[in-house]
């Protein structure tokens, strides 16, 4: 069963939330002050947490640092204040989403299952590639043809009969041909050798540079997913709404704001110059696919 811990000082409040969490059908755990959140998130181990800002001891922003230094977890923050600051604060210290005090139960039950549903997809794409990345390396090592048995994982991707020379630079299969690449940008009308965007959809890893010379930004899991949503189409202004159906599963318009705090948070870890504003529309990422960027093969 999938386990919520549920993080706020008001009794009355938590225990409400907590009802509602198991009539959805969720074991809960609850905790009323900062140190407390963060022995019974290392105790139990859940699968979310909802985490009030305001609390005793220390504060919801310290929680979340110390949980996710421990162990990444998606973290749906609660806030009674409204400043845009304390939003961001609370996405660079690792929450995925939030929500700002009075919210109805019914839009927290939405915001969860949405976050549960992007870890679901996440960890998919994961056991995808390794077993994509395993199946390579079984064929280079062997340079022998690999037949799939009837409903192994041989079979992924339709595998089977393939002999790929050692050395050829050339993914085994079907599969390894679709699976996920690292997808680079250059900034509009720069050369080759300008600054170099690259998003890794299997690894999941954001890094920025030029040649050998890049560093890696950290990205929360949501901060990626959107990143990677804009990457998808490139230089095509995506409205708010469509970016919390595709990244948040979450149709109401009311969210919008939470997009434009999530894209403030990503322009500042990977530069405000690659994600443009429509004023009024939405967002798009101002990049061309990069050619002769100098960076390694992905398969060396």
């Amino acid at each position: 069963m999938t386990s919520i811990l549920v993080v706020e000082d008001e009794p009355t409040l938590a225990e409400a939330i907590a009802a509602r969490l198991r009539a959805e059908g969720f074991a809960t755990h609850l905790a009323g002050d900062g140190p407390a959140a963060v022995r019974t998130a290392h105790e139990h181990v859940p699968d979310l947490i909802v985490l009030d800002v305001m609390l005793p001891g220390f504060d919801g922003l310290e929680v979340c640092r110390r949980i996710q230094a421990e162990r990444a977890v998606p973290v749906l923050m609660v806030t009674a204040r409204d400043d845009e600051s304390d939003l961001i604060e609370g996405l660079r210290t690792g929450a995925d989403d939030y929500l700002t005090k009075p919210f109805s139960m019914r839009e927290l039950i939405a915001r969860v299952h949405a976050l549960l549903r992007r870890v679901e997809r996440a960890a998919e794409i994961r056991n995808t590639e390794l077993r994509t990345t395993e199946l390579r390396s079984t064929d280079f090592r062997s340079g022998e043809s690999r037949t799939a048995e009837p409903g192994s994982n041989g079979g992924i991707g339709g595998i089977g009969g393939n002999v790929i020379p050692i050395g050829t630079g050339f993914a085994p299969g079907a599969a390894a041909a679709r699976a996920p690449r690292p997808l680079r940008f250059q900034a509009i009308g720069t050369s080759a050798g300008a600054r170099i965007l690259e998003i890794d959809p299997a690894q999941r890893r954001v890094r920025i540079g030029a040649g050998r010379n890049r560093d890696e930004a950290h990205l929360t899991p949501t901060e990626f997913d959107l990143l990677a949503c804009l990457a998808g189409q490139p230089r095509t202004v995506l409205t708010r709404e469509k970016l919390l159906a595709e990244v948040w599963d979450w149709l109401d318009a009311s969210g919008t704001r939470t997009v434009d705090s999530h894209v403030k948070a990503v322009r500042r870890k990977i530069g405000a110059d690659w994600i443009r504003t429509v004023h009024g529309v939405g967002y798009a990422l101002e990049a061309e696919p990069a050619a002769g960027d100098g960076l390694e093969p992905a398969n060396r």
